[in-house]
């Protein structure tokens, strides 16, 4: 699709545009965000971007338009995973509620940052190389597989080496002030954990924009359509992360439906590397006459599984399970941890979440009791938070 220079510039403009606005208008002045503000926003967002698309549709042609549509719904999908992280992150350094907004604006812009320079970079290689288009589909088939995998929130560790390098070398205070990134402390300065969670965040950003970019570059290679659906998927993710916050441990099986969506964008990579190869030791060199899939498929695919995951996820009793034991681990130790929120009317909401969890886990069969690691601890974590409360009364 032919792009001309003024687009470009009006289009990255709109983007900034709405960062700035995001920050001065939401996030500036730290708050939690209601239910009801969550769910417009990101009602926003979601028609920002499929506004957008129809105006791909509309001028650029029906090909342009479907490859925008699918790689959006894609970038849009492993965001949603990507949240998932985020929050184990910031569950991990103790940020406090109020403040949660910023990290998440921060996790954007650095995504954004270094998810342009991977598409300079991937954009760059497939002109110059054919073979480039073996190695994305073969990341994305041992991204899928390494998706398969059990794994759980240790899975994620939040003291990656940037952070680990970070405690080492630079004075660090154990206690917020704020949302500061440095503080006084003993008459010197030193770091907040609100900056190291940032580094810990713009980390695993990196090591999602490798899994990220050759995914979208498998359904299109128009720089100008990876560049916008990437921007536009990330865009309205930090209201996002509020508004599904409650269903971020229920979606058990997102994992394994993103892990068939990379690995079928793994082998469309592939047969499109086979179908372009000018590799000497494949074929003598020669193009390979194998199918190749088109987009109006691979959206039908990628919207079908993410639909069938989902509402698997939902309905399952695994599901439930497992989002009722995260859920109360969670909003314990966030009730119990004084420095998660001064907000009466957050700690009120943590601890009606935490009752209806505990609840929910007691009905539980013996079966899906069992995915609680530790029983146990959990319970009496549970019966801390409640201890906690009644002193609250009595005060």
């Amino acid at each position: 699709m032919d792009v001309s220079p003024l687009i470009w510039t009006l289009t990255i403009a709109f983007i900034v545009a709405l960062l700035v606005f995001d920050f001065f208008f939401h996030v500036r002045k730290a708050h939690i965000p209601t239910l009801k503000e969550a769910a417009i926003w990101s009602s926003i967002y979601v028609g920002i971007a499929i506004l957008f698309g129809f105006g791909i549709l509309i001028f650029g042609g029906v090909d342009p338009g479907s490859e925008y549509f699918a790689g959006y719904v894609t970038e849009k999908a492993l965001s949603v995973d990507n949240l998932f992280v985020f929050l184990i992150i910031m569950s991990s350094f103790r940020v406090p509620r109020e403040d949660q907004q910023k990290v998440l604006l921060f996790g954007i812009v650095f995504s954004l940052i270094a998810r342009t320079g991977f598409i300079l970079l991937g954009a760059a290689l497939i002109n110059m190389f054919a073979w480039v288009f073996y190695f994305f589909g073969l990341i994305l088939l041992l991204t899928a597989g390494n998706l398969l995998k059990p794994k759980g929130d240790e899975g994620h560790s939040a003291d990656n080496i940037m952070v680990k390098i970070a405690r080492k070398i630079l004075p660090t205070s154990q206690h917020y002030d704020g949302d500061k990134l440095f503080t006084m402390e003993n008459g010197r300065r030193v770091l907040t954990p609100m900056l190291l969670v940032m580094v810990a965040i713009g980390g695993t950003d990196i090591l999602f924009a490798l899994d990220s970019i050759p995914a979208i570059f498998g359904l299109t290679q128009d720089i100008f359509i990876v560049f916008t659906a990437t921007a536009f998927s990330l865009l309205g993710l930090r209201q996002l992360y509020f508004l599904i916050d409650g269903l971020l441990d229920r979606l058990v099986y997102l994992s394994y439906g993103l892990a068939a969506i990379l690995g079928f964008i793994g082998v469309k990579l592939i047969l499109h590397a086979l179908h372009e190869n000018n590799v000497p030791f494949i074929n003598d060199g020669q193009p390979v006459p194998v199918i190749e899939i088109s987009t109006g498929l691979s959206l039908t695919v990628i919207i079908g599984v993410l639909v069938v995951t989902v509402i698997a996820s939902v309905v399952s009793p695994r599901g439930k399970a497992q989002s009722a034991i995260s859920g109360a681990r969670r909003h314990a130790t966030e009730y119990i941890d004084l420095e998660y929120t001064t907000d009466a009317a957050e700690r009120a909401r943590v601890f009606n979440r935490l009752v209806d969890e505990e609840n929910a886990i007691r009905a539980l069969p013996p079966k899906y009791r069992a995915l609680a690691r530790d029983e146990a601890k959990l319970m009496e974590l549970v019966e801390r938070a409640h201890r906690e409360h009644d002193e609250s009364l009595q005060r």
